[in-house]
């Protein structure tokens, strides 16, 4: 396909592709000309997972790059993919022996992750932000009791089974990363505005 359907097909403009080519976040086409090139579904693939990483995730071109390095590296794995695209696993993984440093709550997030029995990186940005929570929480006095805390993640494992159960298992890795982060960047205000739903309704429902 030409840029012109490229663009149409992506709804990004000529002038982003353009941008997106001289950055390197998108592989050049196959030359017919001195200056025109044809475009393929691998490149309308890449070029929506670049829009989602920029215009949905928020990164900036450097961060994109590097994102889509990691994918590289790890095309055909849609576990390592997925954990990319989604800020859940880092782009290139530290092959150091050494450990990362402890974060405040770090501790208590590995007993937590132990006892829940779940598989996470020890570099998952979201260790570090689960440990921070629970430790400002407690200097507040809003400690989560154990109990509930366990609760919160079985809901949250609930929601991530429903999250991963809508992606088609027969898609192209990169059309797979893109729903999944379209899908889990713009559907968490709509899980929020649930939460404050349900909260209405059971506060209702308790005091009739």
């Amino acid at each position: 396909m030409r840029m012109s359907e490229l663009s149409r097909r992506s709804g990004v403009p000529t002038a982003t592709i353009k941008y997106y080519l001289r950055e390197g976040l998108l592989p050049p086409g196959r030359a017919t000309a001195a200056t025109q090139a044809e475009y393929d579904e691998a490149h309308l693939r890449r070029l929506r997972l670049v829009r989602a990483l920029i215009g949905v995730r928020g990164l900036s071109v450097s961060a994109t790059k590097e994102v889509l390095g990691g994918v590289a590296a790890h095309a055909g794995e849609r576990h390592q993919v997925l954990g990319i695209v989604l800020g859940a696993r880092p782009a290139e993984e530290d092959d150091s022996d050494s450990e990362p440093a402890p974060a405040p709550g770090a501790a208590e997030v590995d007993a937590l992750l132990r006892e829940l029995g779940w598989e996470v990186s020890a570099h998952a940005p979201a260790r570090a932000a689960l440990g921070e929570t629970l430790e400002t929480l407690r200097s507040l006095g809003e400690e989560i009791a154990h109990p509930a805390l366990l609760r919160y993640a079985a809901l949250s494992a609930g929601i991530a089974a429903v999250d991963l159960d809508q992606l088609d298992p027969q898609a192209d890795p990169l059309d797979q990363a893109e729903s999944a982060l379209v899908r889990t960047v713009l559907l968490e205000p709509a899980l929020l505005a649930l939460r404050r739903l349900a909260q209405e309704n059971e506060s209702v429902r308790r005091d009739a």
